[in-house]
């Protein structure tokens, strides 16, 4: 059976080695990115099964990320998780500004969870997204 891959893109070395060691460690194959940019680029190459991003990175961050993904009709189908220091509320609202700005609606990610992050609640939210 073939590994699912999951791209997971965040700015700090530490968390990218955190996700890393998580990610392959449970059984899934892990490409990292840098940005958003960086990272919309790997989507493309891999199709990966599911994404993991934070929500603020230098140049371009997770919601434009979010929504390049989701407006790209090969990649909406991912599931997204947002990752942030910035709590759920304050990601809403922020999300809901950003809609309001665009004069459309951006989906939600599919999950989202604080940093630090908890490695079992992101296991579990990942075996929940996935088939």
């Amino acid at each position: 059976m073939e590994k699912q891959t999951i791209l997971f893109v965040d700015d700090e070395l530490d968390m990218r080695i955190f996700l890393s060691t998580v990610l392959k460690s449970a059984g899934y194959a892990a490409v990292s990115a840098r940005n958003a940019l960086e990272g919309l680029e790997r989507a493309r190459e891999r199709a990966p099964d599911l994404v993991i991003m934070d929500v603020m990175m230098p140049q371009a961050g997770g919601v434009t990320m979010l929504h390049e993904l989701k407006g790209d009709k090969h990649l909406r189908h991912i599931p997204i998780i947002m990752l942030s220091g910035v709590n759920p509320k304050a990601f809403a609202h922020h999300l809901k500004m950003v809609n309001v700005r665009a004069g459309k609606a951006l989906p939600p990610p599919d999950a989202y969870l604080e940093k630090p992050l908890d490695p079992e609640m992101l296991l579990r939210t990942i075996r929940q997204l996935l088939p």
